[in-house]
């Protein structure tokens, strides 16, 4: 197997949408690992073709594949890339995804605390892979009529959307404090549900549905917070979004989150838990130590997601699995 020129296909659950997660986590890393040499193709299912890499985006939902996979091509390398529902709900209870775990030669991780819910003997097989962000060319001042809030995510249920209008909602009457969320409702109740919270506070809550992402960095970068209120995540890529476009976060103490931000990031909030949001958000309004904290932390991890950083670590598995033979 050349390290230099790889054939790699990247296999994506046959039912994640243009919009999920793990496809455009997919076609990021088809676009990245193109522009490193080699040949790549996303497909919905291995089909026999021969390759020299596979990458499977979720162990539980793409198992037949990889198996398949490891069967027919004995020379080739498989590399499983862990999503938050592999790590957080499915291979607890899927035999076939652990059986990928077992065959695989890497396991890519978005962040470094899912080992923490792997067996310690697959460890030596794991990869951190951090989502990378292209910084945007020029980055918008901050709105000034408000103190603008952004809340990132599409409408369904893992990412309780909900929870940061609950927050604003008693706000005090001095707090300029301002939600703009984007998103796509992925269910009528959704929309339904997000149209009445604009209608019952349109002074502090705005849902502007699905956006283009040049749309959400400029949301973002025009933003003095951006809050990710999920219930799970593997490693979710608004992080590095907000931290590259020099808004500070605040999120829910998950696994996914403390991997990216430090287990000892100030910015946590019990999931679930708007009094604690409510009063993390007045705190951070007031731009006085906690803001200043939680943004110096923020600063410092921008590096974190920078594009080279992402091509390198490709690199290094790449090399590491051609070598493996």
């Amino acid at each position: 197997m050349s390290s230099t020129r790889l054939t790699i296909q990247i296999v994506v659950p046959r039912a994640a949408g243009r919009r999920s997660g793990n496809r455009v986590t997919a076609k990021r890393w088809r676009r990245l690992l193109r522009s490193m040499g080699h040949v790549v193709e996303i497909v919905d299912g291995y089909d026999g073709q021969d390759c020299d890499v596979l990458v499977a985006v979720h162990a539980h939902k793409t198992a037949r594949s990889a198996l398949r996979y490891v069967r027919e091509v004995p020379d080739g390398r498989l590399v499983v890339a862990l999503s938050g529902t592999d790590l957080y709900r499915d291979l607890a209870t899927s035999v076939r995804g652990q059986q990928v775990l077992e065959v695989a030669h890497r396991i890519v991780l978005l962040q470094e605390h899912g080992k923490t819910l792997l067996e310690r003997r697959l460890h030596k097989k794991c990869h951190v892979i951090h989502q990378s962000v292209v910084s945007p060319r020029t980055i918008p001042g901050k709105i000034r009529r408000w103190w603008q809030v952004a809340l990132i995510g599409h409408l369904r249920p893992v990412k309780d959307p909900f929870l940061l209008p609950r927050a604003v909602s008693e706000l005090p009457a001095d707090s300029r404090i301002r939600v703009v969320h984007l998103g796509g409702a992925l269910s009528e109740r959704m929309r339904s549900r997000a149209e009445a919270e604009m209608a019952r506070r349109p002074d502090r809550y705005r849902w502007l549905g699905s956006r283009p992402h040049w749309q959400v960095m400029r949301v973002l970068a025009r933003s003095r917070l951006m809050v990710l209120t999920s219930h799970m995540e593997g490693g979710a890529n608004v992080v590095g979004e907000s931290i590259t476009a020099g808004t500070p976060v605040l999120s829910t103490r998950i696994s996914g989150s403390i991997g990216l931000l430090g287990a000892d990031y100030p910015g946590f909030f019990g999931a679930g838990d708007a009094q604690e949001l409510r009063r993390q958000l007045l705190e951070a309004e007031r731009q006085g130590e906690f803001y200043d904290a939680i943004s110096a932390r923020c600063a410092a991890l921008r590096s974190v997601f920078a594009p080279r950083r992402e091509c390198r670590e490709w690199e290094r598995l790449l090399k590491g699995v051609s070598g493996d033979r």
